[in-house]
């Protein structure tokens, strides 16, 4: 059983957005806690984008009202078997924090997908809806073929 951490840049639309389809789908991935968080997120906790809520209330995914936008913490990398970035930026930011001992595993999102034409999920921020309609597919293609093992996340920056 693995506990998994998902990071984006700010924690308001990939990470919170993945959170929500992991936590629906925990149990059967071998999951016992999903959380996220953003590298670059705010001190101030914000809600998740309107645009990502409308896109996984359409698909019937929720988030707790209550759930705000949090940085990573040092501690995140002791209490989470697995973290997993959205984008290499943010890879390399958390690779850039992570404390000198850590057994956390950390790779990409999407690392070993095929055939997407992607190996990130893209920042829908500064976009359309629809972009965040593309990360939600994305984020459900992952799900669809989740690895056994957290071995599987490694990325050749481990």
């Amino acid at each position: 059983m693995t506990s998994l951490l998902l990071v984006c840049a700010a924690n308001l639309c990939r990470s919170p957005m993945a959170e929500a389809v992991l936590r629906a789908r925990a149990a059967p991935l071998g999951l016992t806690a999903v959380a996220s968080a953003g590298v670059f997120a705010s001190s101030r906790a914000a809600p998740v984008d309107r645009r990502a809520h409308q896109v996984l209330s359409s698909r019937g995914y929720a988030l707790d009202k209550r759930w705000r936008s949090r940085r990573v913490r040092s501690e995140d990398f002791d209490t989470h078997d697995l973290i997993l970035a959205m984008d290499r930026t943010v890879l390399r930011a958390l690779r850039s924090m992570r404390p000198p001992v850590s057994p956390a595993r950390i790779g990409l999102f999407l690392n070993g997908m095929t055939g997407l034409g992607l190996d990130e999920v893209p920042d829908p921020y500064y976009g359309a809806t629809d972009g965040f309609a593309l990360v939600l597919d994305l984020i459900e293609a992952r799900v669809q073929t989740w690895p056994s093992e957290a071995r599987a996340f490694s990325t050749d920056l481990d």
